[in-house]
């Protein structure tokens, strides 16, 4: 896959958890076509992934940059 455009930097560590998944899925929505979100997080975010897919199927993307075991950094793209 072509890298994305990284509009935003999100570190969600030191967010409170349940503030986190709608401050993530305002940022995609403000998104355009081609861009991402660059996520960092405490844990490995599987959870927000499937969300992800569920509520825009076929419409994001989801890289992996850093995979653990203290940092988790994810690019999450528009695609669709």
């Amino acid at each position: 896959m072509s890298e994305l455009s990284i509009r935003e930097t999100l570190d969600v560590r030191e967010i409170e958890p349940r503030n986190r998944h709608p401050m993530i899925f305002g940022s995609y929505g403000a998104l355009k076509q081609g861009e991402a979100i660059l996520l960092i997080n405490d844990h490995d975010p599987k959870p927000l992934h499937y969300q992800f897919q569920a509520e825009y199927p076929g419409a994001v993307s989801w890289d992996y940059l850093e995979q653990g075991p203290d940092i988790w950094q994810v690019r999450i793209g528009k695609v669709a």
